[in-house]
Formats: structure tokens, sequence, C-alpha cells
């Protein structure tokens, strides 16, 4: 589905990504892993057409997203920070994006899931962060897109959110679905991810799964993996 060829972007003189080539073809979950300021979140945007790449390609179905935007309806994204007017309600949010999209919703089965309904008539501002973390996740489940990108979906959710969280994840990949996260929480990529692309300093330095990751390192869990990923870089 994405096939990303020795992409490079530099903001200034910071060089951010270095000739990064992914290829991730079947549906799945797959983390996006790596320490802070490896170029994630870059990388991310630039499949999300928001950066522009320097040097590289980038395909989606075949199809070079260079200068388009309408792939991008076949997208739902949860950003790590979602910034929406704060004098907005949840119910005026909700319809709005279902306006733009234009697309069949499942919103409401969700809101229900969530336990939504007491606050639709609140402005987002007043709301808790994980309130409008919940919210956030609503609105990117609500679509069916093929393609989902989830960038620490997790932030602000209590126990329970994270279960039904869990279990969207679960029903996606069994429709199908291929989604990219990004998590620091270890714990839960090992439980959920198919696949691990570890990205460091501009490059990816591991791609697959975390069994295979375990084994390669040493290691009984994800996060000691990942630790001993960075030492033996960091060398």
């Amino acid at each position: 589905m994405i096939k990303i060829e020795n992409i490079h972007k530099k903001f200034g003189k910071v060089e951010v990504l270095k000739g990064v080539d992914l290829h991730i073809g079947t549906p799945g979950i797959h983390a996006i892993l790596g320490p802070n300021g490896s170029g994630k979140t870059t990388l991310i945007k630039s499949i999300l057409g928001l950066v522009i790449p320097d040097k590289g390609s980038i395909k989606i179905n075949g199809n070079n997203i260079s200068h388009q935007w309408k792939y991008r309806k076949n997208i739902d994204y949860l950003p790590q920070i979602a910034q929406f007017p704060n004098n907005l309600k949840v119910s005026e949010l909700l319809n709005l994006i279902k306006d733009l999209r234009n697309q069949n919703t499942r919103d409401q089965d969700l809101i229900k899931l969530f336990e939504l309904t007491p606050f639709l008539n609140k402005k987002l501002g007043h709301l808790s962060g994980g309130t409008r973390q919940k919210v956030n996740i609503v609105l990117a489940f609500m679509c069916d897109s093929p393609l989902m990108i989830l960038d620490e979906p997790t932030t602000g959710l209590d126990p329970l959110s994270t279960i039904h969280l869990k279990e969207l994840l679960k029903t996606a990949t069994k429709n199908g679905k291929t989604i990219l996260i990004t998590s620091h929480i270890m714990s839960f990529v090992e439980e959920n991810a198919d696949e691990i692309v570890f990205l460091m300093d501009g490059k990816i330095y591991f791609k697959g799964s975390t069994a295979t990751l375990k084994k390669n390192t040493g290691m009984n869990n994800l996060e000691a993996a990942i630790a001993e990923l960075l030492k033996e870089n960091h060398a």
C-alpha cells in the first residue's frame, strides 16, 4: 500500500530524513518507533502530504502522492495534538468533520462506546485531556478509510478507554485496514503491533516483527529490545 523510496528532508541545516526506504504492503498494525528527534513525525507528515520531501518519492496504492490531495480522503488521521477551536461544541465538531468527509460514519456507536453523550453539548475547551482524546479517537475511527495513521493514540486515556481502543484496532485489522501507529508505550505496541519499524537519526535501523527484534537483541520484551537497539547504534 505504501512505498517510500529514498526520501530526504532538511529543515535549515538539520537533515531529519536521510534516504528512508520503507515498503508497507500488508494490512495490519505497523508501529513507527524511535527516540525523540528520530524523524518519525516528519515521516508521517510526509505520507500525509503535510511535509514535502527534498528528494525521493512516496507512493500509495501505486500512485505518487507528490502535489496530490485526493488520496487523503482514504486516510484517517489522529495527530498527537489535535488542534480544534476551543469554543466548538463536541457535537459541532463531529458534524463539521462529517460534512467535510461526506461519508457514511459510525460516530453514534463510538460515542456510546466511549460514553461521550453527556459531553456532546460541551465546548472542547471545557473538556479534560482524556475526554478530548476520546473525541479525537471517534473522529479517527468513524469513517471507513483503508489507511489509518495514529500518533500516540493512548495519550490521556483511562484503562477502560484503552481497552476499547485495542478492540477497535483488532476489528480494523480484521477488516483489512493498514494502520501506522507511533507510541512511547512499549507494552501497548508489543501487544498490538504486527510489525516494528525503528527509526533513528533519520534512518531505518530495523523492520520486522516484535519476535524477530527480541531474538536479534537477545531481549525478552520490546522495551528492553528497543533500549538495546539504541545502545548498539550509539556505541
